[in-house]
């Protein structure tokens, strides 16, 4: 039996305790990867999170607001194959009802992190002439949208980071590249339309298809394991030269 094809990498998937960082994880640790877990919550919260990535994950806490946090992170990880930025943090209200605290933090998790992440990263996978990096954006870096104004400029420049950072790698083994998720059936998601399922008596069927009124024409909520997959395929040899890339997993919403 041939070894699976991330077989001896290690991986790095912030906010990965629950949601799209969690099927990433999995998808990782599926292929063969050795899985660095990381959030906020506690040992026991995180449990089954380690049980679903397998035997050779772990689980690390950080606040990614902390930059000496950061640097304890890529520290005890050890030299990374993979990093998956996908940890966010969204706060809504329109621009002046935003309080520049809320602002503060959404450019420090969903943006600086990102790049601080990065910078540590970089070092090692260009000694070893590998790396796969993969900044998890949103539908809302590739559209606007009102009363997230934190979160649509992070996901609009973590894009840019992502263009920068494959042309920097480009020639070196390294690729970098975006995904853009639509509304994904999320544990976050999932509750938004069951609280509106309470307020209007619809079932979940009917009260998801209202949630997506206006965005994917597909009609559906993406699959976590589907933006999981795609970030599994990025990272195995057929992603090779696939670098620089923004790739919109919406349902066609971006194309409307």
């Amino acid at each position: 039996m041939s070894a699976p094809p991330l077989a001896g990498r290690r991986a790095l998937v912030t906010g990965s305790t629950g949601g799209i960082g969690l099927a990433v994880a999995t998808a990782l640790a599926e292929a063969g990867c050795a899985v660095v877990l990381h959030g906020l919550a506690t040992a026991e919260e995180a449990a089954p999170a380690l049980i679903a990535c397998g035997a050779g994950a772990v689980y690390h806490r950080a606040d990614l607001a902390d930059h000496g946090d950061i640097a304890a992170l890529i520290s005890a990880t050890g030299a990374l194959d993979i990093l998956v930025n996908n940890a966010a943090t969204r706060h809504f209200g329109l621009v002046e009802e935003t309080a520049p605290e809320a602002w503060d933090t959404d450019l420090a998790v969903n943006l600086s992190a990102a790049f601080h992440l990065i910078r540590l990263s970089l070092p090692a996978m260009r000694a070893a002439g590998w790396g796969r990096i993969i900044n998890m954006s949103s539908i809302y870096g590739l559209i606007g949208a009102t009363g997230r104004v934190g979160y649509v400029t992070t996901k609009t420049a973590l894009i840019g980071l992502t263009r920068a950072v494959a042309l920097e790698t480009a020639a070196t083994g390294i690729t970098c590249n975006a995904l853009c998720p639509g509304s994904t059936l999320t544990p976050n998601i999932e509750g938004r339309i069951r609280a509106a399922m309470a307020g209007s008596g619809d079932d979940f069927t009917a009260a998801a298809a209202h949630f997506l009124t206006g965005k994917q024409p597909s009609g559906r909520l993406v699959e976590a394991r589907a933006v999981g997959a795609m970030a599994a395929f990025l990272c195995g040899e057929a992603g090779r030269d696939i670098t620089g890339a923004v790739l919109p997993m919406d349902g066609g919403w971006s194309a409307a």
